[in-house]
């Protein structure tokens, strides 16, 4: 997570209004969206996820429009220590985006968490051009969780959480293995 932290200190104001990998967001769609993530995730880690609200990217939106790189840190510090209350791992984790009364052990809502910002702050590192590496650990982690994410027609639905798989051609790293198996081309960069 703290890459994706150092990739969004980098972001700036002219930014936000950039297209990224996700397919109809701009930067600062995409950052409110890993805002509110952050904060979902930390709630639902303390027993408070049902509430949809606290999943809103309407609620951060403001506050990443003015400070980027505050609000996001902010909200990571927040998931962060969630996260590493004790117990968190056994806890149930309500997770009202993938239906209603949806709830998964945290063992298992930590992994969906931490793919998503490996493969996020990918896309906002390729946003604005910049680097993005992770130690092998952490990529071989994320992906054999990513690996695990079912392909199919599922995928093609207006609300789902990826896209399609990409084919990849030749040799590529283990990163773009991940992001290809969640929808994203490896060779996406930004338009001016």
């Amino acid at each position: 997570m703290s890459a994706s932290v150092d990739v969004v200190n980098t972001v700036a104001p002219d930014d936000l209004a950039r297209s990224t990998p996700c397919a109809g967001w701009r930067l600062i769609d995409l950052l409110a969206h890993m805002t509110v993530q952050h904060h979902g995730f930390a709630a639902a880690a303390r027993g408070g996820g049902a509430d949809l609200e606290v999943w809103n990217p309407a609620t951060v939106t403001d506050a990443v429009t003015a400070d980027p790189a505050g609000a996001y840190a902010a909200a990571a510090e927040d998931v962060l220590a969630a996260f590493a209350a004790d117990g968190v791992l056994e806890a149930a984790f309500a997770l009202p985006e993938f239906g209603p009364g949806a709830s998964f052990p945290g063992a298992i809502a930590t992994g969906f968490h931490f793919v998503d910002y490996v493969v996020h702050g990918w896309d906002v590192a390729r946003t604005i051009g910049a680097g993005f590496e992770l130690p092998d650990d952490v990529v071989a982690a994320a992906l054999t969780i990513a690996l695990a994410v079912p392909d199919g027609e599922i995928r093609a639905a207006d609300d789902a959480p990826f896209g399609p798989a990409i084919a990849t051609n030749g040799a590529v790293s283990d990163l773009d293995r991940i992001v290809a198996h969640l929808g994203r081309s490896p060779e996406w960069t930004a338009t001016a």
